[in-house]
């Protein structure tokens, strides 16, 4: 700007328009050549547990470093297994956990205590209190008010990628669709109905709060274990988000993953099919999804599958007290010219 340009003041006694000659005179700063730097994108990974979230977090983010993009890995399930296979199956300490130890001791929580890095990934993980001790849910918005704490909006990261248990209907799960804090929502499903129900679930919460003025759209769908049946591309065909990648059910996949491999390294076997979803992850716009309704759900697998052929019969009361079912008299208050 040049209000911070230094220049020589016109000289004491000179005219207005002397000044004002001295200070049109000044030439304008240079036109920047730095490329603009973009803004960061926050893409929230949602999907059934055991679905395979944390296996294609940890093998997307190792490719995309390996890309040159700088990337922020949070684990946000309870389990704080997202970042067990970056690691090679070591854990690392939760923010949760370590800020209350730090409480305790009253000291503050440092970012070297809940970041840590591999291969140009950082990762972290939110954490959440040990089962039946607390809200898991509750658990994530304390995690995500700490990160604040620690700087979160300011880091300079060209993505994020939060992965977020998708099962569940807490809030505090559903923070970042009800809150606009990312800008587009993955979903991770293979060819079962709970999974694809989950992921239904997940673009019936975009479609909501898009109703009520929210920004987050659904960038696409990745389909893990895809043995070919097609019912997880049938579902992203009807509800109108694409397929970004269909990672095979492989023994060598499979094999890797327990072993706590990564598999998306540049040169590797797997190396396309990740390098494929970086770019598709990176440049796929959010769309408003169209959820479908529970029968639609069902009607894209086979009728002997879900037994839709089964009719609901209602209860009775002798079904539910057989042996002590008798009939009284009714208490009704009948009123004279009622």
């Amino acid at each position: 700007m040049n209000a911070f340009v230094s220049h020589t003041p016109a000289p004491a006694g000179a005219s207005m328009a002397d000044a004002l000659r001295a200070e049109a005179a000044i030439e304008p700063d240079a036109v920047s050549t730095v490329p603009a730097r973009k803004e960061t994108q926050i893409i929230a990974i949602y999907g059934k547990g055991g679905i395979g979230k944390s296996f294609t977090l940890a093998n997307l983010s190792y490719m995309m470093a390996q890309q040159g993009r700088r990337v922020l890995l949070i684990g946000c399930d309870p389990k704080s297994d997202t970042t067990s296979l970056l690691f090679g199956g070591r854990s690392c300490p939760t923010i949760i956990e370590t800020s209350s130890k730090r409480k305790l001791a009253g000291e503050a929580v440092a970012i070297g205590d809940v970041c840590f890095k591999r291969d140009g990934v950082y990762a972290m993980e939110l954490g959440g209190p040990e089962v039946g001790r607390g809200c898991g849910g509750r658990g994530i918005i304390h995690g995500f008010e700490l990160l604040e704490k620690l700087g979160f909006h300011e880091w300079g990261f060209d993505y994020v990628l939060l992965d977020f248990l998708g099962d569940v209907v807490c809030g505090g799960f559903g923070l970042p669709i009800a809150r606009d804090m990312c800008q587009k929502v993955i979903v991770v499903a293979s060819n079962d109905l709970q999974s694809l129900y989950v992921a239904n679930n997940v673009c019936s919460a975009v479609d909501y709060f898009r109703k009520l003025g929210g920004n987050v759209g659904v960038a696409g769908m990745v389909i893990n274990k895809d043995d070919g049946t097609g019912e997880a591309q049938a579902f992203a065909d009807s509800v109108g988000i694409p397929v970004l990648s269909a990672i095979p059910a492989d023994d060598d996949i499979r094999r890797k993953s327990a072993n706590y491999e990564i598999i998306g390294t540049p040169g590797g076997r797997w190396a396309p099919m990740f390098e494929q979803l970086a770019e598709q992850v990176a440049s796929a716009p959010p769309v408003r999804p169209n959820p479908l309704t529970h029968e639609n759900l069902l009607n894209l697998f086979k009728g002997d599958a879900v037994g839709r052929n089964v009719v609901l019969v209602p209860a009775t009361e002798a079904d539910m007290c057989p042996a002590s079912v008798s009939t009284k008299a009714s208490l009704e208050v009948i009123y004279e010219g009622a």
